[in-house]
């Protein structure tokens, strides 16, 4: 089988260490094999004991799908970034009950809110491999065929896999088609809000500081996981109880130090450091520049739409800040890839891979492969700029619609025959977002947006245009712009009750819908199936045919004595190194620790710069007690380290050498936003909360003693 060889290559490639001793996202199975370079970097644990997802700390690190978050208590208490749980946040927030501006303590059980939609846990229980399973009715086929036997064998396995009820399961795809694990995880449906700062403490800096050093953020909120009194998951019930978690993690109430030994757990999203050379290229000269074009112009558009209304400014908060971040990190991605040389570095090391190859016994299979992987490449980039923008033509209440229509059509066929997204499994998460839309859109906004991005695709040469688009839209803006009117005036998907109502509807029955924006819907189909199944031909052979290439960069990366992880794909990940120092640029070096007197020297008073009064008075009288840092004598904010670390991280838990908590991971510096593509260890730095700031706050400044009390920490 194809996976033999590759796992043998990979045991001997771990053996052989790191190219850089900080780089690598490693499964939690790779670890024991890493114990010399755990050890070389400080870590004082057993390395066999990060593999057990069972036991802390892995079993305490749970994803929330898109951020990370860690269990912090027996009673199913979990911290995560003020970020990730800003959609919580602004679910409860009305103009009159800010909790975005004003924060929120809940000061019991009883008090803390439901996050609805905006929240799940899954708590990771099994990682296993399945590659055998999953390739088995692959074999000999290609293209659609190919895509189609990997996706039946994988709903074959989740479906199996969730027969134990209260479980969400998914198979992931590592080495790029070399290796698949079925990750079985308990999902946690009732989550609720406990305690978020004031977003001046929780985004201080705001998009200012974001992706910079050095930064003085309290990025940190808490939520709590509840279940049905039978100790199942269960959806948000009064009678619910809190959640009793395998394991939790225990914060520390040491210093920080520069050097100290750190490691990061978490679900970092999406890394694509073994992509090809062409796809270095065509991510830097392409896809990147029109990347930040779009998001500027989006934000602009939609900041435009609100104006100075403060209940569109609520509705759209969540959604301008996922933007932002996005903008500034394309941007940074952009320039860091520019600044490390990459397409020059990635052409020079793939060049002498394949001088390599063709010197190996088995090079003319690989480079057929290879060279038939390119070809694929090249076709999806001729249709790059089409692909890039039809997304964002189905912004919103339209996406419903979409998404609406599709559901029906799924639900004709037999339920393992639908398609991945659709099934009866995914029919919770689809309901939870058609209510959560509730409060993520105005007809004005999103039409405004609807309209920005019409203007970009009628710009795109006629031969990719998409017919079905010109039947909605028209065929040039004047004719959009009274279309879009005409759709967002004859339709009822505004309201909840109607949105429901439909999604319980049969293909017939929304076929026979005067709703302006179903009959769009209905009219997009039939061209968003066919470009899907262009898109499916495309990834069968992608996914055929990418294992030679890994197979070869594996093997030459062992000739070279360098380890090789899998890209990140959302699954749990393990970085180790060390709270680091920064030198980005000659005559320029950042320590690795902030302190409160940075909160000061930034103030202005003016958003985001607008440090609340509970927190200058708190600094100012220089209360610190037992977070203090013994050697700056202050208090510390954030600290700095060399962690592999991506988007995704957003929240996970940073431990010490002996598994404690002592931060939040929230962001990498803006050298080092570039990272997802290429590794540059003089530039690659990790951005944290200390837990001693974090500790501070809910002692001194917005308390909350019994959370203190329940982490088991002192309220000092």
């Amino acid at each position: 089988m194809r996976s033999q060889p590759l796992a043998a290559a990979l045991a001997l490639t771990l053996a052989a260490g790191a190219a850089h001793a900080d780089e690598g996202m490693w499964m939690p199975s790779q670890l024991p094999q890493l114990q010399a370079q755990l050890a070389a970097a400080g870590f004082r644990g057993d390395p066999a004991a990060l593999a057990n997802l069972n036991r802390a700390p892995l079993a305490a690190v749970v994803s929330l799908g898109g951020c990370t978050a860690s269990f912090v208590s027996a009673q199913g208490l979990i911290v995560t970034n003020h970020h990730c749980a800003m959609g919580a946040i602004q679910l409860n927030s009305t103009p009159e009950r800010n909790l975005i501006r004003d924060g929120f303590i809940a000061d019991s059980q009883a008090q803390e809110v439901s996050a609805g939609a905006a929240a799940r846990v899954w708590v990771t229980q099994g990682f296993d491999r399945i590659t055998d399973r999953i390739l088995a009715g692959a074999h000999g086929k290609t293209g659609r065929a190919y895509f189609d036997a990997v996706d039946a064998a994988k709903k074959a396995a989740v479906a199996e896999c969730e027969q134990d009820a209260g479980h969400r399961c998914s198979v992931a795809d590592m080495y790029y088609g070399s290796e698949f694990y079925l990750i079985k995880q308990l999902e946690l449906k009732d989550i609720r809000l406990v305690y978020a700062p004031p977003v001046s403490i929780g985004n201080y800096g705001d998009e200012i500081d974001n992706f910079v050093w050095p930064r003085h953020v309290g990025d940190f909120s808490f939520y709590r996981a509840y279940v049905g009194k039978d100790g199942k998951p269960a959806a948000f019930s009064k009678d619910n109880v809190p959640y009793q978690p395998p394991a939790w993690l225990t914060v520390s109430t040491a210093p920080v130090r520069q050097g100290d030994f750190a490691m990061v757990a978490g679900y970092p999203g999406t890394t694509y450091r073994h992509r090809t050379a062409s796809e270095f290229a065509h991510q830097i000269d392409w896809l990147l520049p029109n990347r930040v074009e779009m998001y500027d112009g989006l934000i602009h558009t939609i900041e435009a739409a609100a104006g100075s209304d403060a209940g569109k400014q609520v509705l759209y908060a969540s959604t301008l800040a996922s933007y932002k971040n996005t903008l500034k990190r394309a941007q940074g991605e952009l320039e860091g890839l520019r600044r490390s040389d990459a397409i020059r570095v990635r052409r020079g090391d793939e060049a002498a891979m394949l001088a390599w190859l063709g010197k190996q016994s088995d090079a003319n299979a690989k480079l057929t492969d290879i060279r038939a992987l390119q070809a694929q490449l090249d076709a999806g980039d001729a249709t790059g700029a089409r692909d890039f923008l039809l997304p964002f033509l189905r912004p919103g209440m339209l996406g419903a619609a979409v998404q609406l229509q599709r559901l029906a059509l799924e639900r004709g066929k037999p339920d393992a025959q639908r398609d991945t997204g659709y099934q009866q499994r995914d029919e919770a998460m689809i309901e939870g977002g058609l209510k959560q839309l509730q409060r993520r859109y105005d007809p004005v906004v999103e039409k405004a947006i609807l309209r920005f991005a019409l203007a970009r695709y009628f710009t795109l040469p006629v031969a990719q245009r998409v017919p079905e688009f010109d039947t909605v839209f028209g065929k040039d803006m004047a004719e959009a712009t009274a279309r879009v009117d005409a759709l967002y005036a004859g339709t009822h998907l505004g309201d909840e009750a109607t949105r429901l109502a439909a999604m319980h509807m049969d293909a017939a029955q929304l076929a026979a819908s005067t709703d302006s924006l179903l009959r769009a819907a209905a009219t997009l189909q039939p061209a968003l199936l066919r470009l899907e199944n262009e898109a499916k031909q495309r990834a069968g052979e992608l996914l055929r045919l990418r294992p030679a290439y890994m197979q070869a960069l594996i093997a030459y990366r062992q000739s070279q004595g360098r380890a090789v992880y899998p890209d990140a794909n959302s699954t749990l990940r393990v970085s180790f190194g060390r709270v680091s120092t920064l030198s980005p640029r000659d005559g320029v070096d950042y320590r690795a620790l902030t302190t409160v007197a940075g909160i000061v020297e930034k103030n202005t008073g003016v958003v985001p710069f607008d440090a609340p009064k509970p927190l200058l008075n708190a600094i100012a009288r220089g209360d610190f007690g037992s977070t203090a840092d013994p050697e700056l004598k202050t208090q510390t904010v954030d600290f700095l380290t060399n962690l592999d670390t991506t988007g995704g991280n957003s929240g996970s838990p940073v431990l010490d050498a002996q598994g404690r908590l002592i931060g939040l991971n929230f962001d990498s510096n803006w050298e080092a936003v570039s990272a997802s593509w290429m590794y540059d260890p003089r530039y690659k730095r990790a951005i944290h909360v200390d837990m001693r700031y974090l500790r501070w706050l809910l002692a001194k400044v917005y308390p909350a003693p019994r959370l203190l009390q329940e982490m088991q920490l002192p309220a000092e």
